[in-house]
Order: structure tokens, then C-alpha cells, then sequence
């Protein structure tokens, strides 16, 4: 962390770190359209590939009950499936703050 960076350090506490990007890949259209708009609005992400994660695999399947990639999420109750600009917009506006 900059030092600039470190006088918010109760506030960086608060506010989400980095969003988890469920995809199944690079053929995925739509999981890479949902990572060029968090780019874009300077998101910060991890992408985990459940083709080659069978537990990260269960969690998006079976735990959160989607079918769709990709699927995003910020915490337990912040989530979502499928390329949905107006949840990057509304977690954006967290990032920019």
C-alpha cells in the first residue's frame, strides 16, 4: 500500500477488497464481457475457472444454485450470474468512492 492509501486503512476494511469472477473459461462470451467492464471500471477481481476447479464447481452450483457463467461475487449475500452491467455499475460506484 502507498502511503496515501494507508491513512484509509479502517475505511479499505469496511468497503469490499476484490470481487470473485466464476467463469468457465476464455470460449465464455459473456465471462469475458463481465471482465472487460470490471477492467474498465477499475474493479478489482480474481478469476477462478470452475472447468478446472471441481470445488469451486460445487460452491457455484450446488451452494449458490446458479447455471449460468459467469457468476460473480462480492460476499455471502452479493451475487449474481450472467453479464449484468447494472451489478458492475453498482459495485463500481464502491471502487471509485
Amino acid at each position: 500500500n502507498s502511503p496515501s492509501r494507508q491513512k484509509n486503512e479502517g475505511w479499505e476494511d469496511y468497503q469490499m477488497e476484490a470481487l470473485t469472477v466464476y467463469t468457465t473459461g476464455p470460449q465464455c462470451g459473456k465471462c469475458r464481457m463481465t471482465k472487460m467492464m470490471l477492467d474498465s471500471k477499475g474493479v478489482p477481481y480474481v478469476e477462478v475457472n470452475i472447468t478446472e476447479n471441481p470445488d469451486a464447481r460445487e460452491y457455484v452450483t450446488e451452494e449458490l444454485g446458479y447455471t449460468v457463467a459467469p457468476v460473480v461475487v462480492v460476499d455471502d449475500d452479493d451475487h449474481w450470474c450472467d453479464l449484468r452491467p447494472d451489478h458492475i455499475e453498482r459495485v463500481a460506484a464502491h471502487f471509485a468512492a
